[in-house]
């Protein structure tokens, strides 16, 4: 890390390779028809935000670039803060025709801009939203700093509480069609999520 760097808050992060994001792109077809685990449609991607216009800037113009592409096959593009201090670019597939292709393409993307532009950091994590056949609400987070997947399944209620015997029922169920955390004390929750 140079002088540069430090000064604009920024360098280089050499990450896991892309490709795995795009794991989810082969995995849902299994969920979706060995496990009755269906695309809610919604996707979004967490990074930390930097209060710098060359950062804002970034994050503007590719917020405009997947609304310009999206518009195509109907995915729309939101941003929003969360409590935590982190932003989420949420990408949602229009109702009635979830393409988690579509939805990898438009967060890979994201996260190839941000990476590019030497925020690469920045990123937390990518999510995708799924619902099970008794309508619970079912996540796969990609980290992109450990390059793995894993499932979160927040307990039904209002409570911060995991179903944790499910997400290992789902490690165990798509473990071999997508690379997973092997550390299960990485499994970290999101509490919160919106899509």
């Amino acid at each position: 890390m140079g002088l540069r760097d430090i000064l604009t808050g920024r360098h280089q992060v050499k990450g896991p390779a892309p490709d795995r994001l795009f794991a989810i792109t082969t995995a849902y077809v299994d969920l979706q028809a060995e496990h009755q685990i269906d695309p809610s449609g919604s996707a979004a991607i967490v990074f930390q935000a930097l209060a710098t216009s060359e950062f804002e800037s970034t994050i503007k113009d590719m917020e405009e670039v997947v609304a310009a592409t999206g518009g195509d096959n109907g995915t729309t593009v939101k941003t929003e803060d969360d409590s935590y201090g982190y932003r989420w670019m949420i990408l949602r597939s229009r109702d009635g025709a979830p393409s988690v292709e579509d939805l990898a393409v438009g967060i890979n993307a994201v996260s190839s801009s941000i990476e590019t532009a030497g925020f690469g950091e920045r990123l937390l994590c990518a999510v995708f939203g799924f619902v099970d056949a008794q309508k619970r609400r079912v996540y796969f987070i990609y980290n992109y700093k450990r390059g793995y997947w894993y499932p979160f399944v927040p307990a039904p209620g209002d409570a911060q509480e995991r179903s944790t015997e499910r997400e290992l029922q789902l490690k165990a169920q798509i473990g071999s069609e997508m690379p997973l955390e092997p550390e299960l004390e990485r499994w970290f929750p999101l509490w919160g999520i919106t899509i």
